[in-house]
């Protein structure tokens, strides 16, 4: 399967699950593969609605990374999928901690 090309700002949409993310990050050289629940995820705008099903795996408003990728997604709506980039696992960012306002 040809990887769609991303951009930052793309909407996708799992065909699995609920799932859809907005891409923050992806680096200009590359083509990753984003996938939901081990299938290829598509443009939001072409995807038909899916019913939930299971507990969500996804997390809305939690950015998944791909360090090695240099991948940064963002969900919009949860699903029961698990997010991976090129077959790797993606996982939640971490919050940056806030200074203390002493």
């Amino acid at each position: 399967m040809t990887a769609v090309p991303l951009r930052p700002g793309d909407q996708l949409a799992s065909t699995v699950c609920g799932t859809r993310v907005v891409v923050i990050r992806v680096p200009a050289n590359r083509t990753p593969v984003i996938t939901c629940g081990a299938s290829p995820m598509i443009p939001a705008v072409n995807a038909p609605t899916v019913a939930a099903s299971g507990a969500p795996r996804t997390v809305i408003g939690k950015r998944y990374v791909d360090v090695a990728e240099g991948v940064e997604v963002l969900c919009i709506a949860a699903g029961a999928g698990s997010l991976s980039c090129d077959g790797e696992p993606m996982t939640v960012k971490a919050a940056k901690a806030l200074p203390a306002s002493d």
